[in-house]
């Protein structure tokens, strides 16, 4: 997964019409019969989740699906407790099924796709936490080259991936699914559809954080007592309409990375 990919296709699109939605200000007129109407199909859409809800029998084996079959490939809670194990700060410890095939790959790319592989030491240990013994050397050569001095000199960071004083550097990725491509006892394909921000937020950075969506697909082999990585590829896309909400300031942002925290992803 090349960070240089994604650093060059991401762009800010910023709302139009002074950031109002409606390019000015909304006429009058009929509103309250508009709000009467939103709050009836509320009211219906309520009654009918409830209802589905609490329905009763059907067969449960069709509702939750094969191993084969595409209502078991969609990304749905399973119920499932998450990995409780990690290793360097990257969960491990994934079941050996599909389920844990998807929580592996999404969990991967987060810390794949992580601030911590612009720096030299800390991407040596993800690479080497979460890749195949048979592969670890490539991919390691691969990223070293990804993630090169001159790689970071141009998005702002130093040889030693640090940000520069009063800046905060941000790299995240957020997995929005997964989909298994294919499968079989010892091997997955999985791709991860996800979400990224990259960037730097400071009043005189020249690279603002932004976002960016791509997929991200993994082949991992069940080596030893876990789901390891062989390979990865990367995308751009599915992305979606970009919203019209107001741009927030570069101390905010710095402010919401440092205080809130990631997750584990999975099933």
């Amino acid at each position: 997964m090349s960070p240089g990919d994604d650093a060059g296709q991401t762009r800010t699109r910023l709302p139009e019409g002074g950031g109002d939605p409606y390019g000015g200000a909304r006429r009058g007129g009929r509103s309250s019969s508009r709000s009467l109407v939103t709050v009836v199909g509320v009211v219906v859409l309520l009654i009918a989740a409830i209802a589905f809800a609490n329905r009763g029998g059907g067969d449960s084996a069709a509702e939750e699906g094969g191993g084969d079959s595409p209502k078991s490939a969609a990304t749905a809670p399973s119920g499932e407790k998450p990995v409780k194990a990690e290793s360097a700060g990257i969960p491990s410890g994934y079941a050996h099924d599909r389920q844990g095939a998807e929580s592996a790959a999404a969990n991967y790319a987060v810390a794949l796709g992580s601030d911590g592989m612009f720096v030299p030491a800390r991407r040596h240990e993800i690479v080497q936490t979460v890749a195949d013994a048979a592969s670890v050397d490539r991919l390691q050569s691969g990223f070293d080259a990804d993630y090169s001095a001159d790689f970071l000199k141009a998005v702002g960071l130093t040889k030693d991936g640090a940000a520069p004083a009063g800046s905060t550097f941000v790299n995240r990725t957020l997995p929005a699914g997964t989909k298994v491509t294919a499968y079989s006892d010892n091997a997955a394909t999985v791709e991860v559809w996800c979400n990224g921000l990259f960037g730097l937020a400071g009043d005189k950075s020249t690279t603002p954080v932004t976002n960016s969506w791509f997929t991200v697909t993994m082949k991992l082999k069940w080596s030893g007592d876990d789901w390891k990585v062989l390979e990865t590829a990367q995308k751009t896309g599915p992305t979606p309409v970009a919203g019209d909400n107001p741009v927030t300031g570069a101390d905010e942002i710095s402010k919401a990375v440092q205080e809130f925290g990631g997750f584990t992803y999975a099933r």
